[in-house]
């Protein structure tokens, strides 16, 4: 990697991080669109530079606050060996992913050479060269060892295609929503409860005036359907069980619910646990939907779709099945015993915030707090706890969640916010 492709990282206060290098990471790979690339193989090369601070390695002469170069330099040789791709830009992200699941590199270049490439002209070399950090997380999921995969569980069922809505129903269950999904989806957050355990925040309230009478029973303004579609932006997570495979039937169940129309899902993000009792990382999708019910209305048919994935509320900030969260529900800014909109907490939680500016770039969190979602990412004290992003999640498995990767030590507060 010359000069020109490599980029300056800097820190939090807009010093330059220093760098380890490592060129010329050399394997034989089997990546290519063509049969005989798949059958015969090729030479693969990989550069590498990592961005980080390395003043407490050299301060204390100790390896544990620095990155093992020769460590890394043999799972970059893995993903070049490893599992045969289409494409070299999937190598150099998986490369990237894998950088990042050290908590201590705050970003990475990786250029992936392919000097055999089937060219019918003459060329010297072709090179796929990305940079990646905190705030622009690869797209794949970062090297595990085969003995790793092997040992975890393989009880979950084979995922299915869900390249396409609308899905199929349950008997008796009518189908709302109609939108289709291109091949790479594009990427999630421990757990917004809007529900009775979220502590209150002071934001706006609704209007008295508003409150509506219906026999004995009074309710507000989130009980009343709005007049068309509102655009909202729900949060989907879940650290126990077959975590992927709950949040890809979640999204199904969102898609079937009348008054419910999916839009759009976030890539797949995997998330360190944020306070609470020790606990495996989470899995974490943003989904971005239509609605005409009214805001409590949703509530409920959130809550239900938890409760039918087995959700319990014993222990706040807790490991948990599934939590699905209304971050946003169109322009409503509303406090209530029940439901605060938006959530009170989405200006600070970046499982949420990432995913969330990967799928709608140009996104503005309105309310106490808010503001473009992107750099409301960038910021967010719990950014470095976001492993990375999978784009194909609704129809690849993905690792299992576990803590077996770079963990990243628990905040001060849990992700069910």
């Amino acid at each position: 990697m010359n000069d020109e492709s490599r980029q300056d990282a800097l820190d939090t206060s807009g010093r330059r991080l220093d760098q380890i290098r490592l060129s010329g990471i050399t394997a034989l790979g089997y990546h290519g669109v063509y049969e005989h690339e798949r059958r015969d193989g090729q030479t693969f090369v990989a550069d590498v530079v990592v961005h980080l601070d390395t003043r407490r390695a050299a301060a204390r002469d100790d390896l544990a606050h620095t990155l093992n170069y020769g460590e890394l330099a043999e799972q970059v040789a893995a993903v070049l060996s490893g599992e045969p791709v289409d494409l070299i830009e999937t190598v150099a992200e998986r490369i990237a992913a894998t950088v990042l699941a050290s908590g201590i590199v705050q970003a990475v270049d990786v250029a992936v050479h392919k000097p055999q490439a089937p060219i019918q002209v003459p060329f010297g070399d072709v090179v796929v060269a990305i940079h990646r950090d905190r705030t622009k997380l690869p797209a794949a999921e970062p090297y595990v060892p085969r003995a790793v995969v092997e040992a975890e569980p393989v009880s979950r069922p084979v995922p299915t295609a869900t390249a396409s809505f609308p899905v199929t129903p349950a008997p008796g269950a009518p189908v709302v929503a109609s939108a289709a999904w291109s091949d790479a989806v594009a990427p999630a957050p421990g757990a917004f409860a809007g529900g009775p355990d979220s502590p209150s925040v002071e934001l706006e309230p609704v209007p008295a005036g508003e409150a509506l009478v219906v026999g004995e029973l009074v309710t507000d303004a989130l009980d009343q359907e709005p007049d068309g579609p509102v655009e909202v932006v729900l949060a989907l997570g879940a650290n126990l069980g077959p975590a992927q495979d709950t949040l890809r039937e979640a999204v199904t169940d969102l898609a079937r619910t009348p008054g419910i129309e999916v839009r759009d899902v976030s890539a797949l993000a995997r998330t360190s646990a944020v306070g609470g009792p020790e606990q495996s990382d989470y899995l974490n999708a943003v989904v971005l939907a239509r609605t005409t019910l009214a805001p409590r209305a949703l509530l409920r048919a959130t809550q239900a779709i938890e409760q039918a994935h087995g959700r319990e509320r014993h222990e706040r900030w807790g490991p948990r099945t599934l939590d699905i969260d209304i971050v946003l529900y169109g322009s409503v800014l509303a406090v209530t015993d029940d439901l605060e909109l938006p959530h009170p907490r989405a200006h600070e939680r970046a499982f949420v915030l990432q995913p969330w500016a990967q799928v709608e770039p140009d996104a503005v969190l309105p309310g106490l707090g808010g503001g473009p979602v992107g750099a409301l990412a960038a910021t967010a004290p719990d950014r470095d706890g976001v492993r990375w992003l999978a784009l194909d999640w609704l129809t690849t498995a993905i690792p299992a969640v576990s803590g077996e990767t770079g963990a990243v030590p628990a905040g001060p507060e849990a992700q069910d916010t």
